[in-house]
């Protein structure tokens, strides 16, 4: 079956840096446009950042240029590093087929605080 395992998260100072990653089971991973996102407490959840299966990437204007998704089609993962963090950013991020609306895996908590 498909599935995800987050894992990167943590507590991170303002300003700081963490590094996610998805691992992918269950489908051809290379074929699939993939994309990362987060949810935070009360909010519903959001698409932050995107990448084809040609590798061409897109963001959400509220990480575009502190976030860079990539993907590594050989181990099957998929990655988002995240610089100047804010505490904006908290949340739970989770990796998923993009547009898909099932598959969702346990996500990897995110928390900016000094």
């Amino acid at each position: 079956q498909v599935q995800f395992v987050e894992s990167g998260g943590g507590l991170v100072q303002p300003g700081g840096s963490l590094r996610l990653s998805c691992a992918a089971s269950g489908i051809i991973f290379r074929l699939y446009a993939m994309g990362w996102y987060r949810q935070a407490p009360g909010n519903q959840r959001e698409l932050v950042a995107e990448i084809t299966n040609g590798g061409t990437t897109n963001y959400a204007d509220s990480v575009k240029g502190r976030f860079t998704i990539s993907r590594d089609n050989v181990k099957r993962t998929l990655y988002l590093q995240m610089n100047s963090l804010q505490p904006e950013d908290t949340a739970v991020y989770y990796c998923n087929i993009k547009g898909a609306t099932a598959f969702w895996g346990q996500g990897t908590q995110v928390t900016v605080s000094s």
